[in-house]
């Protein structure tokens, strides 16, 4: 087995895995079997996928992952493959993230795109209604999920392909490091029910209710929460929001770090939140991502 782990050199709690090409190889007949319609289609066929992959490990990497992503001492992982070589295309970056999905739960439906997994481009020019396509502005520090009614337990982030970027490097910080979690975690407004809509782009044509703050089965304060999405009822929410907006963006203690192209973030999605910075001007800026968010299997799985 010739699995790598390490820690991320801007945090322990954050594990780098390779994938060597000489493994990625051995996934180019499996993955070939599959064209992307299919895997659209037949959700059967994305759990071939993942077991192609596992197998190479020796069924070890479902495991790893399940163990760092369900850890509060890690939860997120950065996996590295050796794509250099022009034989691991976009297509193949879209098969290895379904199988890096698929080794540890069930992808949400996105409404986004009407499939399992969304892509979408940062470029130059923009006039979507959210910030994630917004190339020039600060992408503040969220979680997903917080406007739909599923859960969201895990968020996969995959660069797919960048050209003439400078900047947006990738911002992550997990709850527990962060300065202020003790006292906006205990305010009685940050556990108060908050009204969460999206734009139209979403395709989600409800509302929801939930508050900043809970609690999970271990006890732990669990956060959902993104800057654009909920609708204030009172002036206390309104200034609760505020406080935790700026409390979240000034925190000392976010890694910052460049993704490279084909690289994918895993990551727990209620105790890590997750940001880009700004790019440098370009106007033939282009960044393409892949996402996909979902629930873990079952104890029984």
């Amino acid at each position: 087995m010739s699995l790598e782990i390490k820690n991320h050199e801007k945090s322990k709690r954050v594990k780098i895995i390779n994938i060597k090409e000489t493994d990625l190889d051995k996934l180019i007949f499996p993955f070939n079997k599959f064209n992307i319609r299919s895997l659209e289609y037949k959700p059967f066929s994305r759990f071939t996928l993942a077991k192609s992959l596992d197998e190479i490990y020796k069924n070890e990497l479902s495991k790893i992952l399940k163990e760092l992503l369900n850890d509060r001492k890690t939860g997120a992982v950065i996996i590295e493959p050796e794509i250099k070589n022009k034989k691991f295309d976009k297509d193949f970056l879209v098969k290895l993230s379904t199988a890096l999905a698929h080794l540890v739960g069930i992808p949400n439906f996105d409404s986004m795109s009407e499939k399992y997994y969304a892509r979408f481009f940062v470029k130059h020019q923009d006039s979507s209604d959210s910030y994630l396509r917004k190339a020039y502005t600060n992408l503040d520090l969220h979680t997903d999920g917080t406007y739909v009614k599923e859960k969201t337990d895990w968020l996969i982030m995959t660069k797919m392909e960048e050209k003439n970027v400078s900047g947006g490097e990738s911002v992550i910080l997990h709850l527990d490091d962060w300065e202020h979690l003790n006292s906006l975690s205990k305010d009685p407004v940050g556990r108060q029910n908050f009204v969460w809509s999206s734009p139209k782009s979403k395709n989600v044509n409800y509302k929801v209710e939930h508050p900043v703050f809970s609690e999970d089965k271990n006890g732990k304060t669990i956060i959902s929460y993104i800057d654009q999405f909920p609708e204030p009822q009172s002036m206390e929410q309104g200034l609760f929001l505020q406080r935790l907006s700026d409390a979240l963006e000034e925190s000392k203690n976010k890694v910052i770090f460049p993704l490279p192209v084909g690289s994918t973030i895993f990551s727990n999605n209620y105790f890590w939140l997750h940001g880009r910075k700004p790019f440098k001007e370009h106007s033939s800026l282009s960044r393409e991502l892949l996402r996909i968010r979902g629930v873990f299997f079952s104890k029984k799985s």
